[in-house]
Parts: C-alpha cells; sequence; structure tokens
C-alpha cells in the first residue's frame, strides 16, 4: 500500500513551534517512527509552506497512491483551491491536524476541505497521524 502524507505551512516547526499545542517531537522524528511502525507501507513524505506546491502535490500523487493523509495546515481554513485538488484525484484523503481544532480559536474550526476528504482526525498531538493512517487504510481496503 502507497500512502503520501502531505504537510503545509508551519508544520516544518512542529518542535520548536508553540510545544505547549504542537509538543517537543519534530513532525519529520515523528514520521520516521510510523514509517518504522508500518514497514508495510511504503510512505511518501512532502511538506510545503506554499499552497501551488501542496495542490501540485495533491495532484503528482493522487493518482499514483492509495490514499492520502493530508495536514493543510492554515490553508485547511481558507483554500477552495485544495478542496478543489483533493476532488479531482482517485485517492482518498483523510484530513488530519495535531491539535484539538475544535477548542482553538473560532476561525480553526471552520474547514474549507473537509467535505472533500474521506474523514477528518484532530486533538490527539502527532497521534493523530496513527489514527488517520489507520482510519484511511479502512476506507481504501473498503472501496
Amino acid at each position: 500500500m502507497k500512502i503520501a502524507i502531505i504537510n503545509g505551512p508551519n508544520l516544518n516547526l512542529i518542535g520548536r513551534r508553540e510545544p505547549e499545542i504542537y509538543g517537543n517531537v519534530s513532525l519529520e522524528e515523528y514520521l520516521r517512527g510510523m514509517a518504522e511502525r508500518y514497514a508495510d507501507v511504503d510512505f511518501v513524505f512532502f511538506q510545503s509552506n506554499h499552497e501551488g506546491d501542496l495542490i501540485d502535490e495533491i495532484q503528482r500523487v493522487g493518482f499514483q497512491c492509495d490514499g492520502i493523509l493530508l495536514n493543510a495546515g492554515g490553508y485547511t481554513h481558507t483554500s477552495i483551491a485544495i478542496a478543489d485538488a483533493i476532488r479531482a484525484v482517485d485517492a482518498p484523503v483523510v484530513e488530519v491536524h495535531i491539535s484539538d481544532i475544535e477548542n482553538r480559536e473560532p476561525f480553526r474550526r471552520v474547514s474549507m476541505i473537509r467535505d472533500a476528504c474521506v474523514a477528518v482526525v484532530f486533538g490527539h498531538g502527532l497521534k493523530s497521524y496513527d489514527i488517520a493512517l489507520e482510519a484511511l487504510m479502512k476506507e481504501i481496503t473498503r472501496i
């Protein structure tokens, strides 16, 4: 099974950015461990601070991967273009957030991409990625 994990703006700073919200472990370190835990999964990792790069990557992997975990960061709340890219590809997408977006600022409770995704996982820290992967794998095997 081939799964893409696409991360948006400022997620490259996890481990240093607001550790009281996001923790002290870097996203890169966590995803390395995830690749070890799920050795039977072929992962493709991508991170960018630029909306167009995220769209390009969704389009690139969305026809060659079995599924996508997408943490669009701040673009979650603003990007119709990312939602359109998700709808344009074959791969099912799970929206992922590290923090509990329902208990943060009001603007974080609005997701422009949610309706294009098959599931949403948030509020479990970096473990949100594992939970999202499990949900995605169930979705893929159900299809």
